[in-house]
């Protein structure tokens, strides 16, 4: 959600959520743990602190994305694909446009 608004206050980022909203207390909780992970950085304005990432969304993607492959796929990539491709429930169209993309990627690595 702080990847939404870019920075803002607890409150700001308990507001982006969608109803029903979690407990401040829990988000305040998430957000401790990921300022101590250096995700979330902060400044403190009298006792309230305003929070900014610091990881952006694309890289924690990709490493998101590389440890559910290596968790749940035994690091195989192929198997995620094969997975992704037969349960996201994709329409005919949205198969053909993944299709074109791979396409892409191979005609790319051939050069």
């Amino acid at each position: 959600m702080l990847w939404n608004i870019e920075k803002g206050f607890l409150k700001d980022i308990v507001e982006q959520y969608p109803n029903p909203r979690p407990a401040t207390t829990t988000v305040a909780t998430v957000i401790r743990v990921l300022v101590k992970k250096q995700a979330i950085g902060f400044n403190t304005y009298g006792k309230v602190n305003e929070y900014y990432p610091l990881i952006k969304k694309s890289d924690y993607t990709k490493k998101f994305m590389k440890t559910l492959v290596k968790n749940f796929f035994n690091n195989s990539q192929q198997q995620f694909a094969s997975f992704f491709a037969k349960e996201s429930d994709l329409s005919l169209s949205e198969l053909e446009e993944l299709k074109a993309m791979i396409d892409q990627q191979i005609s790319d690595k051939k050069k």
